[in-house]
This record gives structure tokens, C-alpha cells and sequence, in this order.
């Protein structure tokens, strides 16, 4: 069973998840040196862990520290928004989204290259060229 979590220095921001709560088996709780923001959760182990377990994160309220939360910082995290969907699409999402286009359009085009079946392509290219070619020296004429 887990007994000790150590997450210090991770660099870890945002709100404590209600979640750890529900780890009743906890005796160690150390997220000190991060940037965690908003009110310590309550319940069960939570209420074991000294100031020392949350030292460094000036973003944090609640007990066992001796700054109080206030109003904004004790909404729940369903009730407040989250920031990176206030902005629209996560950058993140976007690049992974055309990572894998590229990777996917490459790895088709060399099996179709494999297969020596490309005749179709360059057939289809030389007749569009051709369609824009007499059509740019209509439009020239005119």
C-alpha cells in the first residue's frame, strides 16, 4: 500500500485534487516547492499533514496553514473555469493533430511509391497542369 507521496519540486500548479482525500492509507504527504494554488482539501489524512507538507506554495490557503481561504479561492474546481478553454483550442492538441497528419501522409506516400503504382498520380497532375496552363492563356488573351 502507499504510505508516503513525495511531489515536491515538481513544478506542479494548479489545485490540489479532491481526489487525494480519498487515500485514507496515507501517513506522508509532501507537495512543498511546487505552485499550487486555491484551498487545501479537508478530510480523513488530510488532516494529519502539518504546514511542512505545503511549504513553498504561496498560492495555497487553508488549514493547516495559517492563511485563510477566500471566497473565490473555495469554489470548487466544476464551478470555476478552467483557463487553457477560456482561450479556445489547446496549442498542445494542434501540433499533436498535425504530427500525426504528417507522419501518416508520409508513411502513405512511400507505400504507394513501394507499389509502383503511380502512373494514376502523375496522370492526374499532367492533365490539371495542362487545364491551368490553357486556361491562364485564355484569361491572358482577353
Amino acid at each position: 500500500m502507499l504510505e508516503s507521496l513525495d511531489l515536491s519540486s515538481n513544478n506542479l500548479s494548479g489545485r490540489i485534487p479532491q481526489e487525494l482525500t480519498s487515500l485514507t492509507f496515507l501517513e506522508v504527504l509532501n507537495l512543498s516547492q511546487n505552485h499550487l494554488t486555491g484551498f487545501i482539501p479537508q478530510g480523513s489524512q488530510f488532516q494529519t499533514f502539518g504546514n511542512d507538507s505545503y511549504y513553498e506554495n504561496l498560492g495555497l490557503c487553508g488549514f493547516p496553514l495559517s492563511k485563510r481561504c477566500t471566497i473565490d479561492e473555495v469554489l470548487e474546481p466544476s464551478q470555476e473555469i478552467e483557463p487553457e478553454f477560456e482561450i479556445g483550442i489547446d496549442w498542445k492538441i494542434t501540433l499533436m493533430g498535425y504530427g500525426c497528419g504528417l507522419v501518416i501522409g508520409f508513411s502513405l506516400s512511400y507505400l504507394i511509391s513501394l507499389s509502383g503504382k503511380l502512373e494514376w498520380l502523375v496522370r492526374f497532375i499532367h492533365k490539371n497542369i495542362h487545364k491551368k496552363i490553357k486556361r491562364n492563356k485564355r484569361s491572358t488573351h482577353r
